[in-house]
């Protein structure tokens, strides 16, 4: 059998991933852009109670630190305008500004303010303001979540705000510097009950170091990455830049696996453990499986990344 990158990504076809997410997600964004700036304010309120606290990194809130001041100093009819404008995807600078931001400049964008709202500054809920019915569904239904849950669905809920990157043509992303790999004396090495295999242990601890170019080293030239609830991103070059872009400072918690050989001399790896993210701090885990589809020599030609359904799940190694 030859292996696409479509059919790798039915091995361990068992694995059951937290379909709430994708589905809250879809209907966060069929609220009207006024509910869902509302949402957003009222998960803010909700955040150290049932929602995980946010900490964004400094360097996030730095990109974001000219188009958070010009807001600063707008009238309060302007800020909401803005904020409208954000959740209308609308062609306005703001809106392109904010469209070739990474993720972590989002989070830290929304992050400020919520914070700012909160103290006055910015524009707030008008007093005695109530959600929508389905807004408030969607709310109720992120708080009954687990943490790790919780985030996933607040990061969508920001990110595909703003103008459509597709709609800008060539443009330069913008992110956060990358961070150096650590020290090898700094390195800490993972232990994974039930699996010994040098490049799927070589992948959670490059990871866990930066060391992205080391990492990138593990992949076949056309292997690919899936993404929680995304499509495969094919090619060295894609990959690299999703693991720059959006993987740094992650911290991977892998658990135990399980390993069996596949046609044509591939071998198939799960594994399943936690993730902790920068953005949310390291107090909370997402569960998280790996599915690693490698060649006979023992390059990756294939990695899907699943945000579990529920703990339990972190037990569900079969096929």
């Amino acid at each position: 059998m030859t292996y696409t990158i479509n059919s790798a990504r039915s091995i361990f076809p068992n694995t059951l991933a937290a379909d709430v997410v994708p589905a809250t997600t879809a209907r966060f964004n069929q609220l009207s852009p006024e509910d869902q700036l509302a949402w957003i304010w009222f998960t803010y309120l909700e955040m150290g109670k049932t929602v995980t606290i946010a900490a964004p990194g400094a360097a996030s809130m730095q990109l974001a630190e000219l188009t958070l001041n010009e807001i600063k100093k707008m009238s309060f009819q302007q800020q909401t305008q803005v904020m409208c404008d954000l959740a209308n995807r609308a062609d306005t600078p703001i809106c392109r500004t904010y469209a070739i931001w990474s993720q972590n400049i989002k989070l830290g964008f929304w992050y400020q303010l919520g914070q700012w709202m909160e103290q006055g500054i910015v524009a707030p809920i008008p007093e005695g303001y109530r959600l929508s019915a389905n807004a408030n569904a969607v709310l109720e239904t992120l708080k009954s979540l687990e943490p790790g849950q919780q985030i996933t669905i607040l990061r969508n809920s920001v990110v595909d705000m703003g103008y459509d990157p597709n709609k800008l043509g060539d443009y330069v992303r913008v992110a956060e510097p990358v961070s150096p790999p650590k020290e090898m004396s700094q390195r800490t090495q993972v232990a994974i009950e039930g699996i010994d295999n040098a490049t799927v242990l070589s992948y959670m601890n490059n990871l866990n170091a930066n060391d992205f170019d080391a990492l990138i080293d593990l992949f076949l030239p056309d292997g690919a990455l899936q993404p929680p609830f995304q499509r495969p991103i094919v090619g060295k070059d894609a990959v690299l830049k999703f693991f720059k872009e959006e993987c740094q400072n992650l911290v991977l918690v892998p658990e135990r696996g399980v390993a069996e050989p596949a046609d044509g001399g591939y071998t198939q790896i799960k594994v399943t453990g936690k993730v902790q993210t920068p953005w949310f701090g390291s107090g909370v885990g997402m569960n998280i499986s790996w599915r690693f589809l490698l060649d006979p020599s023992n390059k990756i030609f294939f990695v899907a990344i699943d945000l579990l359904a529920s703990p339990k799940e972190l037990l569900n190694l079969a096929r």
